[in-house]
């Protein structure tokens, strides 16, 4: 069996397992897509929004491309955010990063890697805005993760002020954005503690959450970084509950 035959394959398993422990399944999936959250993350193949959710496909919608960047000219995302926001009535906006991104960390020391160098100047864009920050921060390890959250804040900033967002929050839309990052490491998400649900909310949001960065960051070059990322994720855990039991099934 080739490679691709053997993709078939374990597709046509999945269906028939999925349909045997959930009987209807697909057909109700084929009724309606209404899914409350539009998780904007990174290509990388290693971070599936639904699996890390624990939620079912048509539970999240979702925008990927390399080191989750939302750009303002970038139509394919814009157009994503207004399809949610306007047809499918997202409640929730989540910017997910990741530790350990490739993307940000060819950023962080100038790698050249192609095409893609022209999409990860937004990165460098990040990196350049808070270098105060980040050259406070001897360890290299903890200096990728710095700059991980730091773009998922900025991305957030970004997505609180395109004119989808803001269209829809002036309508009274009740939209909330939020910034996390996930753990390759452990399979946990951290809550960033950046949130908004409106627009006189987004620069509080943002400035708190980035003074909170700041200050863990100063401490946590003392602290052992398995222990900093368990402690952070604590937060996370309980906002992935209140997502899944808000979930209907």
């Amino acid at each position: 069996m080739n490679d691709l035959e053997e993709l078939f394959e374990k597709n046509r398993e999945w269906a028939r397992e999925t349909e045997a422990t959930k009987p209807g399944f697909f057909s109700r999936l084929l009724q309606q897509q209404a899914p409350q959250y539009l998780w904007i993350g990174c290509a990388d193949s290693r971070v599936p929004a639904n699996e890390i959710l624990g939620l079912l496909p048509g539970d999240v919608f979702v925008h990927r491309n390399v080191a989750n960047v939302v750009v303002h000219s970038d139509l394919n995302a814009l157009s994503v955010m207004q399809f949610a926001i306007d047809i499918l009535a997202v409640k929730h906006i989540f910017v997910v990063g990741h530790y350990g991104c490739g993307g940000v960390t060819a950023a962080l020391h100038d790698r050249r890697v192609g095409l893609a160098d022209n999409w990860i100047r937004h990165v460098k864009d990040v990196r350049n805005k808070h270098w105060d920050v980040l050259a406070e921060i001897t360890d290299p390890a903890l200096q990728v993760d710095a700059l991980c959250e730091l773009n998922v804040l900025e991305q957030v900033h970004h997505v609180c002020s395109t004119t989808v967002v803001q269209d829809a929050w002036s309508r009274g839309a009740a939209l909330i954005v939020h910034g996390w990052v996930y753990g390759l490491h452990d399979g946990l998400l951290v809550d960033l503690s950046i949130s908004a649900g409106n627009a006189e909310a987004v620069e509080t949001a943002y400035q708190s959450a980035l003074e909170a960065l700041r200050e863990r960051y100063a401490h946590e070059q003392r602290t052992p970084q398995e222990t900093r990322r368990r402690a952070a994720s604590n937060a996370a855990l309980k906002a992935i509950g209140a997502v899944r039991a808000a979930t209907p099934r």
